[in-house]
């Protein structure tokens, strides 16, 4: 009976202090990782850079809320050769959408709404939904149906609303957002989110709510609903419920003066898929690379962000705390299980994983595709980020480019099999 009792206060303790103390780098071998085998990962890096592939990247990997792996390697301008540093500023793209998600579920545990509510309580806009019948490419008009059911707050975590993607979408939804004027969010200036979202509520959806999975502008809808049920803008939120109490001090959606000097070069693939520098890019309307340098009023909760890896890595060591970090509690345990838990049913997804509120959650079946064991959450960024928390192994890891487009991703595959080798508990 001791022995039992001591092995609860001991597991107690060790909880407690992992959620009370703040990320701080340590030797591998404290996280029972092979120092050896993990520096592969520098060779992975360097490979696709010696290639042309990549200028360089920025990772972290942090055990046992040790960071055992944070790096810059390669160079921030590959013609200067200057450096990239570990601390350098990176357009995160969606990974936006799990911090927006979480936005939604701290106001869910206030009691501000629930989750399977309709959105169009709070978002009038949404109200009675039509569905695209068909559609004319000629000149772009269409026609629709009822929408069986309205979209809820659920459906728009989970990507099962029917709402499509602006510019990144399919050239059916491309043509009827661009005519609105609906934006995926990112670079586009003085515009207000409140006044997208809105008219995004009256065009048609691709499908039935809750009908299957579509990656769309949920999470800017449920970024605009942040604003409407906290009377805070997003960036506000976040800044205060989020960053402030985290210790997350290079994350914005437009930089301060004083940290732009930090924000990392933009490349792209050039014709022979070798790295390029970007001046801007273009996804069905461009979209300049000074973005976040510029200045803006538009908050998108699906992309609008840009971080380092460390404070990246703060956000996610919360998340496999279960909801709490350096003694600030964000979310409760509970909440962090319905985020991991199946929330699609049996709508099809990647490799036989599902989605939960926000993130992409590996299955039994879909561990059997990589070394990522079943539990573990994550989800990327266009400029060819990837992230994923692991809790059976209490692993978090960020591989950062800032490339966009990209035809090397496999790279991100490789860094998570680099980083499962290593462990030698």
């Amino acid at each position: 009976m001791k022995k039992i009792l001591l092995s609860f206060f001991l597991l107690y303790f060790i909880g407690n202090y992992t959620a009370a103390q703040v990320l701080k780098a340590d030797l591998p071998a404290a996280a029972h990782v092979d120092g050896k085998r993990l520096a592969r990962i520098d060779g992975l890096i360097q490979q696709y850079i010696d290639s042309g592939w990549i200028n360089g990247a920025t990772a972290i990997v942090a055990r046992n809320g040790k960071i055992i792996y944070h790096k810059g390697i390669g160079y921030n301008d590959i013609v200067k050769k200057t450096a990239l540093q570990k601390d350098a500023i990176m357009r995160i793209a969606s990974q936006t959408k799990a911090i927006t998600s979480v936005a939604v579920m701290m106001l869910y545990e206030e009691g501000k709404f629930l989750l399977d509510e309709p959105v169009s309580r709070y978002i009038p806009e949404f109200k009675n939904p039509v569905v695209l019948d068909t559609f004319n490419e000629a000149d772009t008009t269409y026609t629709t149906v009822p929408a069986k059911s309205e979209i809820t707050i659920r459906q728009l975590l989970t990507h099962t609303s029917g709402l499509h993607y602006a510019q990144i979408g399919n050239k059916t939804f491309n043509a009827i957002y661009g005519k609105s004027g609906i934006v995926a969010g990112i670079g586009v200036g003085k515009l207000r989110l409140g006044d997208v979202i809105k008219k995004l509520g009256g065009l048609p959806l691709a499908h039935q709510p809750g009908e299957k999975f579509t990656y769309g502008l949920n999470t800017d809808v449920l970024g605009y609903l942040v604003e409407v049920v906290s009377g805070m803008s997003l960036a506000g939120f976040f800044q205060k419920k989020i960053f402030e109490p985290l210790g997350m001090k290079d994350t914005y959606f437009y930089l301060p003066e004083s940290k732009k000097g930090r924000l990392a070069t933009l490349y792209g693939d050039d014709e022979t898929k070798h790295i390029k520098k970007s001046a801007s890019f273009n996804i069905n309307g461009t979209v300049y690379a000074d973005y976040p340098g510029s200045d803006g009023t538009y908050y998108s909760g699906g992309g609008g962000l840009s971080s380092t890896a460390y404070d990246y890595a703060i956000f996610m060591q919360m998340l496999l705390n279960g909801g709490v970090y350096n003694g600030q509690r964000i979310l409760s345990k509970n909440t962090v299980r319905m985020i991991t838990s199946n929330q699609i049913g049996d709508i099809g997804f990647s490799r036989g994983n599902v989605f939960g509120l926000g993130f992409e959650v590996v299955t039994a079946k879909g561990s059997s595709y990589s070394p990522l064991p079943e539990g573990t959450f994550s989800w990327g960024g266009m400029f060819s980020s990837s992230y994923w928390i692991d809790p059976k192994e209490k692993i978090v890891a960020q591989l950062f480019l800032n490339i966009y487009p990209f035809s090397h991703g496999n790279i991100h595959d490789k860094f998570k099999v680099l980083v499962y080798q290593a462990l030698n508990d």
